[in-house]
Order: C-alpha cells, then sequence, then structure tokens
C-alpha cells in the first residue's frame, strides 16, 4: 500500500446537510467536515452520489467544496465530485473545483445519456485534459446505467492524471483484471465490499456507513495492509448491522444524514426531493443498527 496519495485511504462520501426549508446548511456542512477529520478519515468526497449532487446547483456544489476546504483542508484530502451528463459542465466545475482549493477530482460515467465506451474515453479524456488535478474514476453502473469496461479502464489508466478508481460496480474478477493491468490507486466503493477489495489489493475505502464507522473504516485498512485478516474480518463483521441499516433500509444519502442526527452531529435529516426524509419505522431499524456496531468499541 502507498505511504501517501492524492485522496488519503479512509474517506467518506460526505452528505451535504441542510436546513428545513432545503438550504444548505454551512454550519452543518462544517460540523459534518470536522466530525469526520475527527474519526479516523484522511480525505472526504465532497459532492458525490451521497452529498445529494445531482440537486445541488453548480454555485452551491462549488461553495460546499469551499467550506469543507476552509474547515478541514489542513487535515484532510478534498475530492471534489465534478460528474454531470455533460462534458462542457464536468470541465467548468473541474476549473472551479480547483480555484475552490479541491485536492483532486471525482469523475463518474455520464449518466442517463449513456454513452459508448469509446464516448466515455472521450469524455474522461477531455475533463482530464482540462485540468492538473488527479482524477477518480467513479464505476457506478447501479446509477448511471454505464459501466466502465475493463479494457476502458485499462486505456484511461494511460492518461498521467487519471489515477485512481472507486469501485462501486459490485464485480469483483474484473476489478481483479484492472489491478493486476494498471498501477491504479483502487478504493471500495461499496461499503459491503470492504474488506475483499482490500484484500485484492485496494488501497483504500469511499464510504457512506464511514459517517458512523470512521475508525472501523480506518482499523479496516490498517489490518489488511498488516495482513492481519483475522482482525480485519472482526473489524468488518462488527460493522455489518450499521453497513445494512445505512446502505439497505432506504437510500444511503437519507440514512446517513438520519444517523448524524441521531449521533448530535447535526440538527436537520433534510434532503431535497426526489428524497424523502426516514419514516419513524426506518429509524427504528437504524438505531438498532448503530446500537448493535457499537462503534465506539472498535480501536
Amino acid at each position: 500500500m502507498p505511504d501517501t496519495t492524492p485522496f488519503g485511504h479512509v474517506l467518506t462520501a460526505m452528505v451535504t446537510p441542510m436546513t428545513p426549508d432545503g438550504a444548505v446548511d454551512e454550519g452543518g456542512v462544517r460540523a459534518v467536515a470536522r466530525h469526520l477529520a475527527d474519526t479516523g478519515h484522511d480525505g472526504v468526497v465532497v459532492n458525490g452520489t451521497t452529498g445529494e449532487s445531482a440537486t445541488l446547483t453548480s454555485d452551491e456544489s462549488i461553495e460546499v467544496v469551499r467550506m469543507v476546504v476552509d474547515e478541514v483542508g489542513d487535515r484532510l484530502a478534498v475530492v471534489a465530485g465534478v460528474g454531470s451528463n455533460s462534458t462542457a459542465h464536468s470541465i467548468e466545475m473541474a476549473a472551479r473545483a480547483a480555484e475552490a482549493g479541491a485536492d483532486s477530482l471525482l469523475l463518474v460515467s455520464p449518466y442517463y445519456n449513456k454513452p459508448t465506451q469509446p464516448g466515455l474515453i472521450a469524455h474522461c479524456t477531455a475533463v482530464a485534459d482540462s485540468t492538473e488535478l488527479p482524477i477518480m474514476l467513479y464505476d457506478i453502473p447501479g446509477r448511471t446505467a454505464v459501466p466502465f469496461a475493463t479494457e476502458t479502464l485499462v486505456e484511461l489508466a494511460g492518461h498521467d492524471r487519471i489515477v485512481a478508481v472507486k469501485d462501486a460496480k459490485g464485480d469483483l474478477a474484473a476489478s481483479i483484471r484492472v489491478m493486476a493491468a494498471t498501477d491504479y490507486l483502487w478504493y471500495s466503493g461499496e461499503d459491503a465490499l470492504n474488506l475483499p477489495l482490500l484484500a485484492l489489493g485496494a488501497v483504500g475505502v469511499v464510504s457512506v456507513t464511514g459517517h458512523v464507522t470512521g475508525r472501523e473504516n480506518a482499523a479496516l485498512v490498517e489490518a489488511v495492509a498488516a495482513g492481519d485478516l483475522v482482525r480485519a474480518r472482526e473489524i468488518q463483521d462488527r460493522v455489518i448491522p450499521a453497513v445494512d441499516a445505512i446502505m439497505t433500509t432506504s437510500q444511503g444519502a437519507i440514512m446517513a444524514k438520519a444517523a448524524l442526527v441521531e449521533l448530535g452531529v447535526i440538527e436537520h435529516a433534510t434532503v431535497r426531493l426526489p428524497l424523502l426524509e426516514s419514516p419513524p419505522a426506518h429509524l427504528d431499524i437504524l438505531r438498532a443498527g448503530l446500537a448493535a456496531t457499537h462503534a465506539e468499541k472498535v480501536a
């Protein structure tokens, strides 16, 4: 495992706290950023899926980057999501994120318009050519409908600034092939697969459950790096209830915000339509999952 990366090793895809009227809550943004910095992280992703980037305006997205950089930029590597289904817009957002102080960029495959693999290569290359910041590709076909094919990832690895992959594809065989053929810094983007991907060669995680299991994620990364798979399995087993409660009850952003309210980190679990806040039955599941995980007991 590399000693340093431009992204860090233990990252969470951060929620974007909002006030009850749906405005971005600057105090909440700063509180979550501090919470992550205090709980085992060395990096943070802003304006990703969990940050509700699809319903933030461009100006809001950049202001969130500025807030997080200002609050914890001296403690965490700040990765700014700039993905879009418009290449021109992604290029614009990459430039604005760099100006706002981001250390690196997260680039998801364009959603809805379903580009071909050559189109996907052209899109990523155009964004990478436009910036000096390192780029982490985000492979999550369950949301975008367009996976990064193995051959596409291998070709894009030839670009000097495309250096990492957040893997939420759920295809371990494909992950092995790309890791064997490239020098990508590989990150698990699926909390349920953190341990297997780390064991296969990933250098870190980009988590959603990390809002409440940051220290456990850090301990997991360290255990695998040390070759202590027994310890790693113990940690992974312990966080399963929290992972299930946040990732399978309804939707990650919804449940992560609810969890942060439960922890007292933020005041409101407001999300923007078409998302809806958790009903009482889901909150009961969340509380049970958090209690079963006993996050404070894992070193």
